[in-house]
C-alpha cells in the first residue's frame, strides 16, 4: 500500500534555529500505512516517511545509503509498522524528496540532520538503522547525540573505511565517482535493475527509480548530483567510522551483505550476523527478513 503524502512544516530543532513545533496530522491520517512529512533541518527541509504506530512501543528510524532515497526502506517499514511499532524513514539532504542546500554533504551534518529530525518528532530512544554511508552516518549519530538512539543495527555498512580499500583519494575518487546517469530512458534503468535483481519485488525497482528525478523531456535526472555525491564520498574518506566505535554505548547488529567481513572492534557491544549471498541494497532484496532481525533489537 503505498504511503499517505502529508507534508507537515516542522520548526528547527531546540539549539539550532528556534523551537520544536510539530503540527498535528489531519484526521484519519493514523489509520494510513504511512505519511509523508516535512522536517526544517538547520538549512534545508527533509521529508521523512513515517507509519504511524503505538507511541508506547520501541520508535524505528531508518536511513538510507549514499544517493539512495527512504522508499528503499518501505518493505522493512511495512513489516515493523505491522508489528505495532512507530517508523521514520528519512530522507537526507539533496535525497529523495528532500531539499538540495548549498553546503552540508558530509557524514557529520547528516548526523546532526537525524538528530534535528529526532528532536523535532520528539522521539523517544529510537532502533536506529543505517544501510551503506547510512550505517556510517547512524554510528556518529549514536557516538556524538547518544540519548538519540536505543540500538544500532548497521546494514552492509557503518564500518565503510575508504583508506583501508584505496592508496589515495584520486585513485578513490576515479573508481567510486558514479556514472553519468542524467539523459538516460527511465525504462532503460528499470529493465537494468530487473536483470541484475530478478528476486526484487516491483515496489523496490520503482523505489530505486525514486533516486532520480524525471525531466522536461522524460528523462533521467539525479536527486543528488554527482558534485555533491562526490562532497560525501569524499567526507567518507576523511571522515570513517572506526574513531566513534568507543563513543557507541548501546548494542550494534552488524549485518554484513554476501561474503563480506567486518571488525567489531571497538564497538562494546556487538552482534555479527552474515546475510550469505545477499545484495548491498538487502532492504530491497529480503526486507521480511531484515524487520524479522530488527524487531529483535526492540
Amino acid at each position: 500500500m503505498k504511503p499517505e503524502s502529508l507534508r507537515i512544516a516542522i520548526a528547527a530543532a531546540p539549539g539550532r534555529r528556534g523551537s520544536s513545533n510539530v503540527a498535528a496530522p489531519p484526521e484519519g491520517a493514523e489509520a494510513a500505512l504511512g505519511r509523508a512529512s516535512g522536517i526544517a533541518a538547520d538549512d534545508a527541509k527533509l521529508h521523512v516517511r513515517c507509519w504511524p504506530a503505538d507511541p508506547g512501543r520501541r520508535p524505528f528510524l531508518l536511513v538510507h545509503g549514499l544517493s539512495s532515497n527512504a522508499r528503499l526502506w518501505d518493505g522493512v517499514a511495512a513489516a515493523l509498522s505491522a508489528a505495532g511499532h512507530p517508523v521514520y524513514a528519512v530522507d537526507l539532504r539533496s535525497h529523495g524528496e528532500s531539499d538540495r542546500p548549498a553546503a552540508g554533504y558530509d557524514t557529520a551534518t547528516a548526523a546532526d540532520d537525524l538528530d534535528a529530525v529526532c528532536a523535532a518528532l520528539d522521539l523517544a530512544p529510537a532502533v536506529v538503522a543505517g544501510q551503506s554511508w547510512g550505517g556510517n552516518v547512524v554510528i556518529q549519530l549514536a557516538a556524538r547525540h547518544p540519548g538519540r538512539v536505543a540500538s544500532l543495527v548497521l546494514v552492509d555498512g557503518g564500518w565503510i573505511a575508504l583508506r583501508d580499500s584505496f592508496k589515495s583519494w584520486e585513485a578513490c575518487a576515479k573508481r567510486l565517482r558514479p556514472p553519468d546517469m542524467d539523459g538516460m530512458a527511465p525504462e532503460r534503468l528499470r529493465n537494468y535493475l530487473r536483470h541484475g535483481h530478478p528476486d526484487w519485488q516491483p515496489w523496490a525497482i520503482d523505489a530505486t527509480l525514486a533516486s532520480f528525478r524525471i525531466d522536461a523531456d522524460g528523462k533521467l535526472e539525479r536527486r543528488l548530483p554527482i558534485p555533491e555525491h562526490m562532497l560525501i564520498l569524499r567526507s567518507m574518506w576523511d571522515d570513517p567510522p572506526q574513531p566513534y566505535y568507543p563513543d557507541v554505548a548501546v548494542p550494534v547488529l552488524l549485518i554484513p551483505a554476501g561474503d563480506k567481513t567486518v571488525d567489531p572492534s571497538g564497538l562494546s557491544d556487538a552482534e555479527v550476523r552474515p546475510y550469505p549471498g545477499a545484495d548491498h541494497d538487502l532492504h530491497a532484496q529480503c526486507p521480511e527478513e531484515l524487520a524479522r532481525d530488527l524487531l529483535s533489537r526492540s
